[in-house]
């Protein structure tokens, strides 16, 4: 099964046997192939070669197809069920040449649409999950910012809108992120790394 996330790249998912994986791996190299091809959001969701022998279709794929004595390949499209896409990919069948039949593409379809599904399940939980998180983490570089302002206030005499001025311009200056740069006076009260030190 080959996944596509919207951000770019691509990658195998429970790839199965070693000759699946040589199969993918060319596909990724070349960018051509049934999976690509059916992987593609706009594409035409299913993509059926019944002789691999005679195909002038992704005909490096195809060579290694027929050298691992495969024929055929079956690529049928993953979608999320509704919404914008933010991953797709393809569950890819293979077989020897024309043994393909129109009930085997609808059962890779069904098998497609479980594992859409899942995926799309697997995903609202991993957004669920950062969802949770990140407040948590925004809450906590909040509280470094404003330790690190009311450090600075007291040692340099700076009032609240200074010293935040004065972390931002450090940060912006070491290309450093504003939460790693409050937390150097808030960790060690000894240490003030900042532009106006320097």
């Amino acid at each position: 099964m080959t996944v596509r996330l919207v951000r770019g790249g691509t990658s195998s998912c429970a790839p199965g046997p070693e000759v699946a994986i040589d199969l993918d791996d060319v596909q990724y190299r070349t960018g051509q192939g049934p999976c690509l091809d059916a992987a593609t959001p706009d594409g035409p969701a299913y993509a059926l070669e019944q002789d691999l022998l005679t195909t002038v279709s992704w005909p490096q794929f195809a060579a290694v197809a027929t050298a691992h004595g495969l024929g055929a390949v079956l690529s049928t499209a993953l979608l999320p069920p509704s919404g914008p896409a933010t991953v797709s990919g393809a569950l890819n069948i293979y077989a020897h040449r024309g043994s393909i039949t129109d009930t085997d593409r609808h059962r890779a379809l069904l098998l497609a649409t479980h594992a859409s599904l899942a995926l799309h399940h697997a995903r609202s939980v991993e957004i669920a999950e950062l969802e949770r998180v990140n407040p948590r983490r925004a809450i906590a570089s909040r509280d470094v910012i404003g330790q690190a302002k009311g450090i600075l206030m007291a040692r340099q005499g700076l009032d609240a809108d200074a010293a935040f001025d004065l972390l931002r311009r450090t940060s912006q200056q070491l290309n450093v992120k504003l939460a790693d740069i409050a937390a150097t006076p808030v960790g060690d009260h000894t240490a003030l790394l900042f532009a106006e030190d320097r």
